[in-house]
Formats: structure tokens, C-alpha cells, sequence
């Protein structure tokens, strides 16, 4: 006879056990990965923006939270495309074409100083 609770309840808590320790090993790789990587500061132009809105119903609907991710894909001199997520302030700063020195470490975002070009009016 079939047995709910001594088949189907132990195989399903050992899925998820095994699914929550591959989620946490490949954050640890990644972490593991960035660490290891060398802080390279290089030129690029930034060639686009996004956000990501995410919305979680509480309550039963009642009330509800808003999370904005937002995140700028910078090219590289060689063509290379690189995305990272960067915070809220950071981004509205930020306009495709915006050119200067992009800092990262692996897959971890340090930031990009822009170069700035100032136009000069010839008064004659």
C-alpha cells in the first residue's frame, strides 16, 4: 500500500534541501570567483539602461510592495558587452553615450567615473 507520509514527504523535503543547497554553492562560487578576480578599471561607453519592476501582493491584496532594480550595460573597447546592476542614484545620473573609466571586479560592479567632455565656444 502507498504510504503519503513515508515516501512522498521525505523525498520531497530532500528535493528541496538539495535545491537549496545548489542555489547556495553557486552563490558561494560566484563570491568565490569575484574575490578571486583581478579590480580591472578600463574604458566604456555606456550603451544601455533598464529597470526591472517587481511587485509582491501582501495581505491578501490588501496592500502591496514595489521593488526597482535597475541595471547599465557598458561596451568594452573591443565590442565586448558587460551588465551590471547598479543602485537607483547611480542610474538616473547615467545617459546612453556617457563615456569614461568603468571599475569591476568579475561579475561585481565598482563603479564608472565619467570623462567629461566640455564643449568650447569660439567667441571670434
Amino acid at each position: 500500500m502507498f504510504d503519503f507520509t513515508g515516501t512522498v514527504i521525505p523525498i520531497f523535503l530532500v528535493v528541496m534541501v538539495g535545491i537549496i543547497a545548489v542555489s547556495a554553492g553557486r552563490g558561494i562560487l560566484q563570491w568565490s570567483r569575484n574575490n578571486s578576480s583581478p579590480l580591472l578599471t578600463v574604458p566604456a561607453r555606456i550603451v544601455s539602461k533598464r529597470s526591472e519592476i517587481r511587485q509582491q501582493q501582501q495581505d491578501e491584496g490588501i496592500s502591496s510592495r514595489t521593488t526597482t532594480t535597475y541595471y547599465l550595460t557598458y561596451e568594452l573597447p573591443g565590442g565586448k558587452r558587460m551588465e551590471f546592476r547598479v543602485d537607483g542614484h547611480e542610474f538616473g545620473v547615467s545617459a546612453e553615450g556617457d563615456t569614461g573609466s568603468l571599475s569591476y571586479q568579475g561579475t561585481r560592479y565598482h563603479g564608472f567615473q565619467r570623462q567629461h567632455i566640455y564643449s568650447t565656444v569660439d567667441g571670434t
